[in-house]
């Protein structure tokens, strides 16, 4: 087919346990900009058993369509089975860009599909645009190591398909009066289709790093001069019922973990509060915390990048002027006598 009959912007809505993640109630937001800049229809992709009144809520997040798949073979994930059911759905309606969450999910599932429909994926973008005299697909992402941002261009193939990172993009509030189209689509799996057998899921004992989805986040910098140095920052991140996160120089020296990193080569968040501590502030971090809602950087060099989008700077040594934050937001917790 002509790249000009591929319409309409796809999201993959990713459900876990009948709950919509995060990051695809995300891409709806920036999938309906690309849409209404092409004058498409945004479609969101669900799949599942049982799966409730979230296409409404799809549709209420920004969808015009919804192609809805239901079977038992799909209540889990498995890449095989989604896979198989996404690809036959793409040859049907030939869309013309399909977009995912870098979810772990995301990130299993996007390339498969890419590989069985013969198109190219750019992965893990930060930021997507359409073009104004092509109407291509501009997708930003971190290249060589973060160092620089390379704009990718798919100008011969569709759909394009990319996947998004998590906490760049800006979930459109829910319009429960918007309506849509819920489309029952063949969610069929034949037999050979799925070499695994799901048996058991069993959930790992430890507590999750969620950054992307915190709403207060306190990360610890260089500044922080140790791994011990870390617990002011933990504490505070407690007092204040966050999550903690760090710069790529403090899990570079092994202080800790990767999990908690925060910066292009790390996680890209959008919480309500961010405080910076000990945290000089370099391209790389800036890109991945940037469009927070507000910004408190504590940092003893008045000259520090950091200062430059900060909503609030103190001027100072963390490792004072922390634990008297924290000393006081515990003083608030306590109850009175």
């Amino acid at each position: 087919m002509a790249i000009e009959d591929h319409k309409d912007v796809w999201v993959f809505a990713e459900q876990r346990g009948g709950e919509l993640s995060r990051a695809s109630l995300q891409l709806l937001g920036k999938g309906r900009e690309l849409a209404d800049t092409l004058g498409q229809r945004l479609c969101a992709v669900l799949l599942g058993d049982g799966l409730g009144d979230l296409s409404r809520q799809l549709i209420a997040h920004g969808a015009d369509i919804v192609y809805a798949g239901e079977n038992p073979k799909l209540k889990n994930f498995q890449t095989d089975s989604y896979a198989y059911v996404i690809s036959k759905l793409i040859e049907k309606y030939r869309p013309n860009i399909m977009l995912y969450g870098a979810t772990h999910i995301g990130r299993d599932l996007a390339p498969r599909i890419a590989q069985r429909v013969y198109v190219g994926l750019t992965a893990d973008c930060t930021g997507l645009d359409i073009d104004p005299d092509t109407g291509n697909l501009l997708q930003t992402r971190p290249a060589f190591g973060g160092n620089l941002m390379a704009t990718i261009k798919t100008p011969n193939h569709r759909p394009v398909m990319s996947t998004v990172r998590p906490g760049v993009m800006k979930a459109l509030p829910a319009d429960p009066e918007r309506t849509g189209e819920i489309i029952p689509m063949d969610a069929d799996v034949p037999d050979g289709v799925m070499v695994t057998r799901l048996i058991e899921i069993v959930k790992e004992a430890k507590h999750a790093v969620n950054l992307e989805e915190a709403e207060i986040i306190v990360s610890g910098g260089r500044g922080v001069g140790s791994p011990e140095g870390f617990k002011v920052v933990s504490d505070l991140a407690d007092a204040l019922n966050g999550v903690l996160g760090a710069s790529r120089a403090t899990v570079d020296l092994g202080w800790i973990d990767q999990t908690h990193q925060v910066g292009q080569t790390g996680k890209t968040v959008t919480p309500k509060l961010y405080i910076a501590c000990g945290i000089s502030g370099a391209i790389q971090h800036r890109a991945g915390m940037q469009n927070s809602d507000y910004i408190v950087a504590i940092n003893k060099d008045p000259d520090a990048p950091i200062f430059g989008i900060a909503h609030f700077g103190i001027i100072g040594d963390l490792h004072e002027i922390v634990p008297l934050l924290t000393a006081e937001l515990n003083k608030l917790r306590r109850p009175a006598a």
